[in-house]
């Protein structure tokens, strides 16, 4: 679906805001700005719970003062492989006991998640690939020192 052209007026304060945040995000335009800002704020709307950070892998959603929303699905599925037998809400309990986030916020990522499967397992991927290089560079280092 193509953009299609809107008249909209911002006040003064918010343009200042919008540029600061251009200027803060090289590569983005005002208008591609002003589609990011709305996209997280009406996602913001639909999952309580959940908002958007910029971080050194670019914008992400959040669980509301805690970790990534990538972050604890990964935690998810981890309890998962490790207890497979474990039920539905035995799953969220254990995931929020272990990361020390309340049962709400687990819930809160899981339903962002249902939403927007692609989005967090790319970040999941993406994640994971850095780990993995930063093993094998580690693991290279040590083979050289141990010669």
């Amino acid at each position: 679906m193509s953009p299609t052209p809107r008249s909209v007026r911002f006040e003064d304060a918010v343009l200042d805001k919008l540029a600061k945040f251009v200027m803060e995000h090289p590569g983005l335009s005002v208008s591609a700005a002003v589609n990011l800002l709305i996209t997280e704020a009406l996602r913001m709307e639909e999952h309580p719970g959940v908002l958007f950070r910029t971080g050194p892998s670019g914008r992400r959603a959040v669980v509301t003062g805690g970790p990534d929303v990538w972050e604890v699905i990964r935690a998810i599925r981890a309890t998962r492989a490790a207890d497979p037998d474990a039920t539905a809400d035995e799953i969220v309990t254990m995931t929020a006991e272990y990361s020390g986030l309340p049962s709400h916020q687990v819930r809160a990522a899981i339903r962002y998640w249902s939403d927007y499967p692609d989005e967090i397992d790319t970040q999941i991927a993406a994640a994971e690939g850095a780990a993995q290089k930063a093993e094998e560079r580690w693991r290279r280092e040590q083979g050289l020192l141990a010669s």
